[in-house]
C-alpha cells in the first residue's frame, strides 16, 4: 500500500486539493442528469421508473438477499475474534464522546426521515382499504388480521420497524466499517475505492477507483437534492399551520435557499463544530418533542405498545427479512415499500457510511458494529412508536368509529406532510401548545435537514480529495450550495420524485461494490496481525 495517492490530487490551480479528472467529472455528471432530467421530466421519469420497475419485477430477491448477507455479516463480525480491532493504530482513542457519536450517527442516517414518516407509514400498514392497488399490510393480511384492530396496530409497528431497523443500518455499519479500518487502519484513502485494494490492489487508483467514487457522489448528491427538496414541503405545510404562509413552491424554493446556505457554513466549519454542535442540539430538541408525544398521548398505552411491538419486531424479524412476495398484490407493495426501502438504504450508503467511518476513529470493530447497529435503532424505533403509535390510538378510539380521525384519510390522500400536524393538533386542545409543538417540529425539520446536508457536502469533497479529512473549503462551499440549486431546479421542473426513482436505481451497481466489500474487509481481516486467536 504504498502508493502515495496525494500524486493524484492537484497542487496548483482552479482545482487545488482535489483530484482534477474526478472533480470536473463529478461536476459534468450532476449536470448532465439533471439537465436531462430537466428538459423532459416526463421522458426522464419514464426511464427512470422502468429501469426501477425491471428491478422490482426481477430482482426483488436479490435486493432481499443483500440486505439478509448485510445483516448476518455484522452478527459475525461482532462476535469474531477481530471485534478487538482498532478501526485505526492500536493505540488510537476515539475523537468524539459516546453523545456526540450517537448525535450525529442518529442525524445522519434517520433523522428527517422518521419525522416525515413517523406518523404517515404506521398509519398506512394499519389501514386496511388498499387504496392504492395493493393491501395496506400483507404481511397483516396473511395472518389473517384485516380488521383495523390493535392486533392490526402491532403489525403495522413490525413492519415500520422492520424498513427502519437492523437490515437498513446492517448497510450503513459495513460500509462505515470498511471505510474506517481501511482508510485508518491501513492508511489508505478515506473513499470508498479504498475497500476494493485486497480485491484488485493498486488498481483502485485507477479507472475502477475512479467509477466507485464518482458513484458513491451520484448517490449522494442526488440523495440529498431529493430529499431537501421533497423534505422541505413538509417545512412548508408546518409554515402554513403557523402563519398561514401559502405552502407552495415560491415557499419552498426559499426554504431550500435557507438551508443549504447553514448547510454549508457548517460544513465549512467541519465535524468538530458546527455538525457536532448542531447534531447535539438536535437530539435534545428532539428529546422535548418526544416527550410531548409521550405525556401528551396515553403514556401506559404508548409504553406497553413499545414493549410489545419491539418484542414482537425482534420474533419475527427474521423471517420478514427472508419473505419474497408470491402474488401480484403482494408483489406491488413489496416493491413499493420493501424494495424502495432496500434500495434507498444502499443508495445512501456510500454517504452515510463515509460519514460514519469520518466520526469513528479510535473505536474497536465491536464498539463501532453495536454502536451504529443498536442504538440509532432503539431511538428509531421509539421514536416511531410515540408519533405513530399516539396516531394508532386516536384512529382506534375516534369518536366516531375506527379510523374515523382524520389521520388515515390525511395519508391514504397521501397529504404526508399534514400528517403529523394534524396528530399534533389532536394530542392537545390548548391552542398555545399546538403551535409550540408545530413550531418545533418544523425547526427540527430543518436542522436535521441540515446535518444530514453538512454531512452530505463533506462527504463528497472528502472522495472528490481523495480521502482528504479536511478539504478545502471553497470546495465545500461550491457542493453545499450545488445540492441546494440542484434541488431547487429539480422541484421547479417537477422531476424531484423522477430523480428519488433514479437514486433507487443507482443502488443495483453500488450493492455490487457492497458485496465486494464486504469480502475485501472479511478477506483483509483474517490477515490482521492483531487478530486474537
Amino acid at each position: 500500500m504504498s502508493y502515495n495517492n496525494r500524486q493524484l490530487v492537484s497542487s496548483t490551480g482552479l482545482m487545488k486539493g482535489l483530484h482534477s479528472g474526478m472533480g470536473l467529472s463529478a461536476k459534468f455528471m450532476v449536470l448532465g442528469f439533471v439537465i436531462f432530467t430537466v428538459l423532459n421530466v416526463e421522458f426522464a421519469s419514464s426511464i427512470y421508473s422502468a429501469v426501477r420497475g425491471w428491478i422490482q419485477a426481477t430482482l426483488s430477491w436479490y435486493y432481499i438477499l443483500v440486505a439478509v448477507i448485510m445483516v448476518f455479516v455484522c452478527l459475525y463480525l461482532m462476535c469474531s475474534r477481530f471485534g478487538a480491532i482498532r478501526l485505526g493504530n492500536d493505540n488510537s482513542r476515539p475523537e468524539f464522546s459516546n453523545f456526540s457519536w450517537f448525535a450525529m450517527l442518529f442525524s445522519a442516517g434517520v433523522g428527517i426521515g422518521i419525522l416525515f414518516f413517523g406518523v404517515a407509514e404506521p398509519i398506512f400498514y394499519f389501514d386496511n382499504s388498499g387504496g392504492f392497488g395493493y393491501p395496506n399490510n400483507p404481511h397483516a393480511d396473511r395472518s389473517g388480521v384485516t380488521e383495523m384492530t390493535m392486533e392490526r396496530a402491532l403489525h403495522a409497528m413490525r413492519v415500520t420497524y422492520f424498513h427502519w431497523g437492523f437490515h437498513g443500518w446492517a448497510v450503513y455499519v459495513i460500509v462505515g466499517l470498511c471505510l474506517a479500518y481501511f482508510g485508518f487502519r491501513k492508511k489508505l484513502p478515506l473513499t470508498l475505492r479504498s475497500a476494493l485494494y485486497p480485491i484488485i490492489g493498486e488498481r483502485i487508483y485507477g479507472p475502477i477507483g475512479h467509477a466507485v467514487d464518482l458513484l458513491a457522489v451520484f448517490g449522494t448528491v442526488f440523495g440529498v437534492a431529493t430529499s431537501l427538496g421533497l423534505g422541505v414541503s413538509q417545512m412548508a405545510a408546518g409554515l402554513n399551520v403557523l402563519f398561514g404562509v401559502d405552502p407552495g413552491v415560491t415557499t419552498q424554493i426559499i426554504l431550500i435557499g435557507i438551508i443549504s446556505v447553514i448547510a454549508t457554513l457548517s460544513a465549512v466549519s467541519g465535524v468538530g463544530n458546527g455538525i457536532r454542535i448542531i447534531s447535539e442540539w438536535n437530539i435534545w430538541l428532539s428529546i422535548v418533542l418526544l416527550a410531548f408525544f409521550l405525556f401528551g398521548g396515553p403514556f401506559q398505552w404508548l409504553m406497553g405498545l413499545f414493549i410489545t411491538s419491539l418484542g414482537d419486531y425482534l420474533w419475527n424479524v427474521i423471517p420478514m427479512g427472508f419473505w419474497t412476495a408470491g402474488t401480484e398484490g403482494n408483489t406491488a407493495w413489496q416493491g413499493g415499500w420493501t424494495i424502495f426501502y432496500w434500495g434507498w438504504w444502499i443508495s445512501w450508503a456510500p454517504f452515510v457510511g463515509m460519514f460514519i467511518a469520518r466520526i469513528s476513529r479510535g473505536r474497536t470493530i465491536r464498539e463501532f458494529m453495536v454502536g451504529v447497529l443498536f442504538v440509532p435503532t432503539t431511538i428509531a424505533f421509539f421514536w416511531i412508536c410515540m408519533f405513530g403509535g399516539n396516531a394508532i390510538y386516536l384512529e382506534l378510539n375516534a369518536a366516531n368509529g375506527v379510523g374515523t380521525a382524520g389521520i388515515v384519510d390525511t395519508v391514504m390522500s397521501w397529504n404526508l406532510p399534514a400528517a403529523l400536524y394534524g396528530t399534533i393538533a389532536l394530542l392537545t386542545d390548548i391552542s398555545s401548545l399546538q403551535w409550540i409543538m408545530s413550531a418545533l417540529t418544523t425547526f427540527l425539520l430543518a436542522t436535521w435537514f441540515i446535518t444530514s446536508s453538512d454531512s452530505g457536502t463533506l462527504v463528497i469533497t472528502t472522495m472528490l480529495s481523495m480521502g482528504n479529512d479536511h478539504p478545502p473549503q471553497r470546495f465545500r462551499i461550491i457542493w453545499g450550495l450545488g445540492e441546494g440549486l440542484v434541488a431547487s431546479a429539480l422541484l421547479l421542473a417537477g422531476g424531484l420524485t423522477a430523480l428519488q426513482t433514479a437514486s433507487i436505481a443507482a443502488a443495483l451497481p453500488i450493492s455490487i461494490v457492497l458485496l465486494l466489500m464486504v469480502y475485501g474487509v472479511i478477506k483483509s481481516l483474517h490477515e490482521d496481525p492483531s487478530a486474537v486467536v
